[in-house]
């Protein structure tokens, strides 16, 4: 079988039946793609689910009713099989030995007609006057009405474009103002003076000097961040060293033995046990 004087015929039956819609030739198209898979034998067992996933219909009812319409037309012969587990069978029907070559004659005859076809649709020379004689008058008339629309629309448009250019200064005025606080925010940034970071030896000794703190610990303090990259906590970069160094300060008070004696002589020191100085080894534990 010529499946594309099969599909031509098919098509040439559409044009006519004025009946059909497209889900009508969505699942015809889909049974003939599962008929070309079966080499287009007769009949082809179908099953809904697939049918429908090709053709695009969702609806049951919309199934059922399109392949009992096409069966009653003629296009297919279609028994249902109430079984689960057996699919329909459908009988598709040859349409390709419904084509006949035209012979010269008719096609002659057919190119004729639709020339005539043509030359009757062309309008007369009087018929052609007359439209340009009306569509003379009516210009003017039409011209006298545009004229005064498009100076309407001139109108509207000056007072618009006055609209947007007050809007557009307004909005330079804004942007200025923005632009000046930023200048003077960058300015402020300048100025301050920045701590530089690492920090010289001598600018830390004379810091810690400044505190009343012993050179040893400005000795610990740069030596200790030195190491690690002047990174605090090991993660985030120094921003003020400082600051740090006053930390290290209170820190090394708090970790001191000889002055927590002197604030507090019954708390312990770092290092030993949870125990007062003098004990009395007499008491029970």
């Amino acid at each position: 079988m010529n499946y594309i004087k099969h599909l031509t015929g098919f098509f040439d039956r559409v044009v006519q039946d004025h009946s059909l819609n497209p889900t009508h030739i969505s699942l015809y198209i889909s049974i003939f793609q599962f008929w070309n898979l079966n080499r287009f034998q007769n009949p082809i067992s179908i099953t809904r689910d697939e049918v429908m996933r090709i053709s695009k219909i969702c609806s049951k009812a919309t199934y059922h009713k399109c392949m009992r319409e096409m069966h009653d037309k003629g296009y297919l012969k279609y028994e249902p099989s109430y079984n689960p587990f057996r699919g329909s069978m459908v009988h598709l029907i040859n349409f390709s030995e419904d084509l006949k070559p035209l012979q010269k004659k008719e096609r002659k005859s057919l190119i004729n007609k639709q020339v005539d076809e043509q030359v009757n649709e062309q309008p007369n020379e009087q018929e052609l006057n007359k439209l340009q004689t009306s569509i003379g008058t009516g210009t003017e008339q039409v011209l006298v009405s545009s004229i005064n629309s498009i100076n309407n629309t001139n109108n509207s448009n000056i007072l618009n474009l006055g609209q947007s250019q007050n809007s557009k200064n307004e909005n330079e005025e804004l942007i200025g103002e923005k632009e000046k606080k930023e200048k003077k925010l960058r300015e402020k940034k300048e100025t301050i003076p920045k701590k530089k970071i690492p920090p010289k030896w001598n600018d830390v000794i004379a810091f810690f000097q400044e505190k009343n703190t012993p050179d040893i610990e400005a000795e610990k303090f740069f030596n200790h961040f030195q190491s690690n990259g002047w990174l605090v906590g090991g993660k985030s970069k120094m921003k003020d060293w400082k600051a740090a160094a006053s930390n290290w300060i209170l820190n090394t008070q708090k970790f001191n033995p000889i002055t927590k004696q002197m604030n507090n002589s019954s708390t312990p020191t770092p290092g030993n046990l949870q125990t007062t100085i003098h004990k009395n080894y007499a008491e029970p534990l």
